[in-house]
């Protein structure tokens, strides 16, 4: 996959697609705006899922008293709002980062992210699992 693609003969070519932190003056390459429009909309749906994780959190613990005793709820609650917590802080860095690879013309970066969502919601899942087996 490229991140540029050629602009249609028609197209403005002024730098318009051009990212505000690439630093280089205004010199470097143009990324495109659809690549750019699409990391901005991962970014919003990683944002979206930490604050489906805080909802969540907020409800084991104000809704569902019986589900179990007021620790392990406050343990299951804490976890969604935890794993929101770093998925919220870690979304931006990675936006930043993708953005800067793109503008560069170099590879993506990593995605510890994903690995770190998907940990974290097996762990909710198996104290979750615990809760509803006990009650």
């Amino acid at each position: 996959m490229t991140t540029r693609n050629p602009p249609p003969e028609d197209a403005d070519t002024r730098g318009e697609g051009r990212t505000p932190d690439e630093g280089d003056g205004g010199t470097g390459p143009i990324t495109d705006y659809r690549f750019t429009l699409a990391n901005e909309r991962t970014f919003l749906a990683w944002l979206r899922t930490a604050l489906g994780l805080v909802a969540g959190g907020v409800a084991i613990q104000q809704l569902v008293p019986g589900l179990a005793s007021e620790g392990p709820r406050t343990l299951l609650a804490a976890l969604c709002v935890g794993l929101a917590l770093v998925i919220a802080t870690a979304s931006y860095p990675r936006w930043r980062a993708v953005q800067r690879a793109m503008a560069r013309g170099g590879p993506l970066p990593r995605n510890i992210l994903l690995a770190t969502l998907g940990g974290g919601i097996a762990a909710i899942t198996a104290v979750a699992f615990v809760l509803v087996v006990t009650a």
